[in-house]
Formats: structure tokens, C-alpha cells, sequence
């Protein structure tokens, strides 16, 4: 390990702290990241690392909406929040379809479908479908307004989105969940906070799947990667949630549609020609 690889490390922590949240895919920006200037790793290492940093970014979100998401502590008297609590179970609701597919076909799926070709066709399909869905709901209003007013059933689809980003890399979790929710009524604040909430099992449970796969010693320069990473994308996520949570009250998710077709193309166009 040298001083390129810690830089190098921490700037992956500024690219995964940031396209993490937004719904621009991290994958897409990782892939690119990593071709045109890789960790001197492991290709297994690598592989762990792009997962296991996530943890750095979801921390983030734990302590931000620390209130929020933590069921235990007293209100008008209840030591218990059952509010809170009944979120819990909407989110494993979403979490079950992606859970499911991840377990019994999770391998399969990275090896048909982690190349350069899938990841930039889902950014440009889902960021045309950005757009066309924010021009069709530019003078709607939503249905749910409240993370209390999302129901079982429309957890439940949310997770169906959130599994069509399971299964193909550069739709982006974020983008297809908070796309999803606002096809389906969810107003853009909450569809982003649900989003935020429901990364928190989907990250933590990926990060454990990676980790009991380890089959081979971690180097200690490695295990320095890997925390320098974690901590940078931990800073830069509190930093981009705020953003993001700010950006939304006035704007819609348009641009983000645009900023998706055309990395899809420089995508397409970078890996066309050195393939």
C-alpha cells in the first residue's frame, strides 16, 4: 500500500458518499472509477470492498434520522413507538422480493449481468423514466404525503422496483425505489425518506453476505482501505443527504434524469471503445 492507493481510496469514498444517495447510480460510477484508476487489490478484495464501504454511507443515514428510525423511546408516555415500529415492518415487506432474489440467485445475477453494457442501459432507460414520469406528474398532487401513509401494499411495490435494481446494476437503488414510489402516489420528500430508511437493512445485509463469502485473508493494508473509505463516504453522505433532503423541497428529479442519459452514453461510448 502507498499514499496513490490511501488518495485513490478516499476519493472512491467521495464518489460512493455521493452517488450513493442521489439517483445517479453508484455502480455505474464505481465501475468507471475503478477502470480508470483501480486499487492496486485483489480482483476478490475489490469485489468486497465496492460492498462492504456502503456501511460507511448507511451510518450516516442512522445518525441523521436517528429519531426517526428508532422505535424505543418515550412519547406521550409510550416507551414504545408504535409508529415507528410499524414503519420496521413496512420496510421488510419491501425488503422481501429483493431479499429473496439475492439469495437464491445473487451469484447468477452478477455474472449475467455486472458489465459495462447493462449498467449504462439502465441509466439512460431510468432516466428517460425520470423525466417522463416528473412531465406526467409536474401538476398532480400526491396521494401519500407521510411515511405513515404508505401502506403494506405499497411497501410491497416499492420493493418490486427496488428488486429490478437488485437484479440490474446502474438502474440504482435510490433512483428505482424513489421512481417507483412516486409512480405509484408517494410525494417526492417521502419517497426519498423512505429510500433512506430502507437502505439501512438492504446495505447492512449485503455487507454481511459479502463478508460470510470471505474465503481468503484480508491484508492489513487492506483493512486500511477499506476504513478510509468507510469514514470519507460516512462524511461526504451526512453532507449529500442534507443536500439532497434540501434540493427536493423545490426542485424535482428531472435533472438527475438528464445527468443519467448522459453518463449511460459516456458509459457506452468509454467501454465501446477500449472493448
Amino acid at each position: 500500500m502507498n499514499v496513490i492507493d490511501i488518495i485513490k481510496a478516499i476519493l472512491i469514498g467521495i464518489v460512493e458518499g455521493i452517488t450513493e444517495w442521489l439517483p445517479v447510480s453508484s455502480t455505474g460510477h464505481m465501475i468507471l472509477f475503478n477502470e480508470l484508476w483501480p486499487l492496486n487489490v485483489s480482483k476478490e478484495f475489490m469485489e468486497l470492498f465496492l460492498v462492504v464501504i456502503q456501511l460507511g454511507a448507511i451510518m450516516a443515514v442512522v445518525i441523521l434520522f436517528w429519531k426517526k428510525i428508532w422505535p424505543f423511546h418515550a412519547s406521550k408516555g409510550e416507551f414504545i413507538n408504535k409508529e415507528t415500529f410499524l414503519m420496521w415492518f413496512k420496510i421488510v415487506v419491501a425488503c422481501i422480493p429483493g431479499a429473496i432474489v439475492q439469495l437464491l440467485y445473487g451469484d447468477q445475477i452478477d455474472a449475467l449481468f455486472y458489465n459495462y453494457l447493462t449498467v449504462a442501459i439502465m441509466l439512460i432507460l431510468f432516466g428517460i423514466g425520470f423525466i417522463i414520469i416528473e412531465r406526467k406528474n409536474k401538476n398532480k398532487d400526491p396521494r401519500i404525503t407521510s411515511i405513515a401513509g404508505i401502506t403494506f401494499n405499497t411497501a410491497f411495490y416499492i420493493g418490486i422496483f427496488q428488486l429490478i435494481a437488485a437484479v440490474f446494476p446502474g438502474t440504482s437503488r435510490s433512483g428505482a425505489t424513489i421512481l417507483g414510489a412516486i409512480m405509484i402516489g408517494v410525494s417526492r420528500s417521502v419517497a426519498t425518506e423512505f429510500t433512506f430508511f430502507l437502505a439501512i437493512p438492504v446495505m447492512f445485509g449485503a455487507s454481511l453476505l459479502k463478508l460470510l463469502k470471505v474465503d481468503y485473508a484480508i491484508s492489513t493494508s487492506e483493512i486500511v482501505l477499506l476504513i478510509t473509505s468507510m469514514i470519507t463516504a460516512f462524511i461526504v453522505s451526512i453532507i449529500t443527504i442534507k443536500l439532497l433532503v434540501n434540493y427536493i423541497k423545490k426542485n424535482d428529479f428531472t435533472a438527475f434524469g438528464w445527468y443519467r442519459i448522459v453518463l449511460g452514453m459516456v458509459v457506452l461510448i468509454f467501454f465501446g471503445l477500449i472493448k
